[in-house]
Formats: C-alpha cells, structure tokens, sequence
C-alpha cells in the first residue's frame, strides 16, 4: 500500500476467485522451496536499547527477551512488573547519554539484543480466521512499530518483512510499537516473492492493497485464512510481488483526502479482516 491510494472510482469488478486453499497453493510462480534464508539472528553485537514504559514493560514481561542492563529513574522503578531484573537507578540524563538524540524514555531503559525468528513454516494457519501481514520494502520505522500495534490489536499472528529493504527491529520500532513487537512474530525473508509462494503453500490467500484494485476492500469476502501484502510509501506494491497476489483490493476515500499512510491502510484492512 502507498502513500497515494486513490479513492475507489467505480470500475467493472471481476469475479473473486473461488478455488479451495489447496489449489490456491498449487500457483504458477510457486517454486516449493522452503523460506528459511534471509532470518535474522541475534548476534552478540547486535545490542540496543529499548525505551519508554509501555515498550520496556512489555520487554520484560517477555520470556524471550534478553534483560542485560535495566536502567530506571526511582519513581520508574517503582512501576516495574513484577520479578523484573532489579534496575540501576540513574538519573534521568544519564538515560539520555545512551539513546537517540530526541528519544522519549519515560525515565526507563533496557538493553536487550534482536529476539530470534522462525522460519515461515512454523505459520501453518491453525484457522480460518488467521491473518498474516507482509511488507514490501516499507523502510519507515515509526510505520513499522504502527503496523505490530495494528496487527496486536486486531489479531493478526505474524509481520513479514524483507531482511534488507525494513528498518532493524530497534528502540525505535519498538517505542512505536509500545510493546506490540513482543507479541507479534517477526519474520526477515531475502525474497518477498517467495515468501508468498511459501505463504500459499500454506493455505493463505495472498491479497495486496494497491491502487488499482479491481475490488473495493469492502466488497471482499474472505473464505479463508489471508496474506495481508501492503507496498513501500511513496511506491506503492512492486509489479512482481503484484504478480504474486491472488487479488489485489482498493480502500474507498473521499476526494478531500484520496490518500492514506501505510500504516493507516494497514489498520482499516486489517480492521476490516477481523470482522
């Protein structure tokens, strides 16, 4: 999806494809090959720092997370959950010293290194109603942390991005995200293309918000679970990764404001799925 979704301007809609999850597995571009390049692993040199209350929080209620420094203000400490790593109480600019000029820390900081990631496989739908997401180059990171809080909030299961056109998963993301990223698996794929052919191996039919689509988005009836494809801003889905969607869906605007973000697009279609 890019910045400039055009309004849906009525067009002759063509008939949803109806075959069944397995046959839409069986697709012409499919190579079979299982995604599992392109993950990306934590490396001891790969530290940060996450910020803020409802981002650090989050991090410490995840098992998964590595705790290696927890700095907090005293009154920060004092909210900390419960068995948390007990904190350095520092001042307020020392914080500071260590984060991104301008970062909003909230008197709470913890460094902590990438959470590992899965291969594809392990998304196998286990329902009907499972939603995945997948990025096409989209580099900001505020976008991105919006669209983990998106996909918290209206239950999609995974956000799949490509390994070297996608911001790290940093304090950035995370501050954006205000926690969402400990509960949304990520995935890095090399290969956006075959990450969807993988996906439709799985069962998920692979719909694409661009402008252009021969289906409004409310329009669309689901019959199973769904690939959630949205483009870069500015440029909206490649041609390829086009090629790789089963159908590719419009978001009716109005003429006042005929464009969307990313991540406003990603909230209304996924809003929409979870209906």
């Amino acid at each position: 999806m890019c910045e400039n979704v055009e309004r849906n301007i009525s067009k002759p809609m063509t008939k949803r494809k109806t075959e069944n999850r397995s046959s839409r597995g069986k697709n012409p571009h499919s190579r079979r090959r299982p995604q599992s390049r392109g993950q990306k692993r934590a490396k001891p040199g790969d530290q940060f720092w996450i910020y803020g209350t409802h981002a650090v929080h989050a991090a410490l209620l995840n098992p998964a997370r590595q705790k290696q420094t927890l700095l907090a203000t005293k009154s920060a400490a004092e909210t900390l959950p419960p068995n948390s790593p007990k904190p350095e109480i520092t001042a307020p600019a020392d914080i500071e010293r260590r984060l991104p000029p301008g970062s909003i820390h909230q008197g709470i900081a913890l460094l902590t290194a990438p959470l590992a990631e899965d291969s594809l496989e392990t998304l196998s739908p286990v329902t009907d109603r499972d939603v995945v997401v997948v990025l096409d180059q989209v580099t900001d990171p505020q976008n991105i942390g919006a669209i983990l809080r998106s996909c918290a909030a209206f239950g999609a299961k995974a956000l799949i991005m490509q390994e070297r056109h996608s911001p790290p998963l940093s304090g950035v993301v995370a501050k954006a995200a205000t926690g969402a990223l400990e509960h949304i698996a990520t995935h890095h794929v090399t290969n956006i293309s075959r990450a969807l052919d993988t996906l439709a191996d799985l069962g998920y039919e692979r719909l694409g918000l661009a402008e252009g689509g021969n289906l409004s988005l409310p329009d669309y009836q689901r019959s199973g679970p769904v690939a959630l494809v949205l483009g870069a801003e500015g440029s909206g889905l490649r041609r390829l990764t086009k090629e790789h969607c089963d159908q590719l869906i419009s978001l009716p605007t109005s003429e006042i404001q005929s464009s969307l973000n990313v991540s406003n697009a990603a909230a209304v279609a996924l809003y929409a799925l979870s209906r």
